[in-house]
């Protein structure tokens, strides 16, 4: 029996930015998000693998992780929102970002630009048999999602991704499969 890659992602704690629904800057954990590490788990891995951002070391080294960065895993770039809350963002360039995956009115990346991103990586570990964990982002775990399943684009903010919420990939025949449960 051959052997495929298992891929086990988890998004970072929660942080401020998230409780204030504001663009995030790279920030540490909040301290609800170190309440959320004492009650998790990582998933037994051969490989684990992190974000550069603050928040996902301290998620992965809380976790009892000793993490590789990965600079593809990194979170959406948020251009010169980053940093602001989302009530303050003009609502017409709002309106834009919200409804096209390809619009980035912020200067950062589009949506289609992660899911591109994400895809690229994933790609890289299909001929790895090895179980791999990887801390991130809520946006990077929405985009493998959708990159697993073929999904469009206009689908990834029918995803909600929860804090520490482990997501399992499965690679088999050139592709990637989405285990829930």
């Amino acid at each position: 029996m051959a052997l495929v890659p298992r891929l086990f992602l988890i998004p970072h704690a929660s942080t401020d930015a998230q409780r204030a629904v504001a663009f995030p800057r790279d920030e540490p954990v909040s301290g609800r998000g170190r309440r959320e590490l004492l009650r998790a788990t990582a998933p037994v891995a051969d490989v684990a693998l992190t974000a550069p951002e603050l928040r996902t070391i301290e998620t992965a080294t809380a976790l009892g992780l000793s993490p590789t960065v990965e600079p593809l895993l990194r979170d959406m770039d948020f251009g010169r929102w980053a940093g602001t809350a989302m009530e303050e963002i003009p609502a017409a360039s709002l309106a834009v970002w919200l409804a096209d995956p390809e619009a980035a009115p912020h200067g950062g990346e589009s949506i289609h630009d992660v899911i591109v991103r994400t895809g690229t990586w994933l790609a890289s570990l299909m001929d790895s048999p090895e179980r791999i964990v990887a801390v991130t982002h809520a946006a990077v775990v929405r985009a493998a999602m959708l990159y697993a399943l073929g999904a469009p684009a206009s689908a990834f903010r029918r995803i909600d991704v929860r804090p520490l919420a482990v997501t399992r990939l499965d690679g088999k025949d050139g592709r990637w499969n989405l285990r829930l449960g």
